[in-house]
């Protein structure tokens, strides 16, 4: 019987701005490059007033790592439903009407939504493409089992994981829930490290999200070393092998690494000049589960995952216009 849903994900809801910048702004500002840092509202209002005399702005989307994941895979032609929590202001309105323009589903859709803040984040892109992100949670730091829909959740094929809600207790509990209730009904569980930052400072909390294993488990290979302590990639793959039955490891213009039990491929890179890194990892996993959702090999789903994520460094921004994923799927997998 098919689901509803292929795809079910949890994350924080953020409207993302992002701007060009150089390096000196950052070190003028001491902002730790190429991480996402946690700041407060006032720490972001200051960086706002600095970037509005120092930086170009490219655009504003609705965002989070999950959030672009899943908008990723619904233009690709996944069903897709996003889990998060907003607030009842002009922020919060315009992330779910543009989820609700990309026709992904969302417990925020219906209104009663709660006073306060809702989260953003300012991305901020240096001349080598690399992206730097302070991010002011807001409401969205209180995501929690409440914003779960259990109905949508027996309903889906996978559920996705945010990890970055390993900086929240009670965003850690939802994910952990999600994770419980997916387990239940037969669901298949995929959850992505997200940032190096998380798995070198909240470790722990991703052991506890990650429980007796997950279905797939995303990371990159800076992530995979952080958490396993390794000294070489080898050796992390094998440890993380027992955290999850499939392990895909993005390497940037190395291409990928995608591991089944003693199966190992090699997903190559799509040759192009990076412009902007954000937003990389986050198609990779939109694309790379639109493709096993849909009866596409493990192989199959690494080559559409990895043209995806070289077309979306190639520009600004996360994600790529609504029109180049069916046409990035005709060429790759043929339809």
């Amino acid at each position: 019987m098919s689901k509803r849903y292929h795809l079910y994900a949890i994350g924080n809801a953020l409207v993302d701005t992002e701007l060009e910048v150089s390096d000196d702004f950052l070190a003028r500002m001491e902002i730790g490059k190429g991480m996402m840092t946690l700041v407060d509202e006032a720490r972001q209002a200051a960086l706002v007033e600095a970037l509005n005399s120092g930086g170009v702005l490219h655009r504003r989307a609705s965002g989070g790592s999950a959030c672009n994941t899943v908008v990723a895979a619904r233009y690709f032609g996944a069903s897709t439903y996003y889990a998060c929590k907003v607030a009842d202001d002009e922020t919060g309105n315009f992330f779910v009407d543009d989820l609700r323009a990309a026709g992904v589903d969302t417990n925020m859709m219906n209104g009663g939504r709660p006073q306060g803040v809702s989260g953003k984040c300012l991305v901020m892109v240096t001349p080598d493409a690399e992206r730097t992100m302070n991010t002011y949670l807001g409401i969205s730091e209180t995501v929690s089992v409440t914003e779960l829909d259990e109905d949508a959740i027996r309903a889906s094929e996978f559920v996705y994981i945010e990890g970055y809600l390993v900086t929240s207790d009670s965003g850690r509990a939802a994910a952990i829930r999600l994770r419980e209730l997916a387990e239940q009904y037969g669901v298949r569980t995929a959850l992505t490290f997200s940032d190096p930052a998380m798995t070198k400072f909240f470790r722990d909390g991703l052991e506890q999200m990650l429980g007796n294993g997950v279905d797939l488990l995303f990371c990159n290979e800076e992530e995979a070393l952080h958490f396993t302590g390794a000294e070489t990639l080898d050796n992390a793959v094998a440890s993380l092998a027992k955290s999850c039955r499939q392990l895909v490891v993005t390497r940037g213009a190395r291409g990928a690494l995608v591991c089944h039990g003693n199966e190992r491929l090699h997903i190559d890179p799509v040759p192009v000049k990076a412009v902007d890194t954000n937003g990389a990892g986050d198609m990779f996993a939109g694309a790379f589960l639109y493709a096993i959702t849909h009866g596409h090999s493990l192989a199959d789903a690494g080559r559409l995952a990895s043209a995806a994520s070289a077309q979306v460094v190639s520009d600004f921004g996360p994600r790529l216009r609504p029109d180049a994923h069916s046409i990035l799927r005709q060429q790759v997998l043929g339809k």
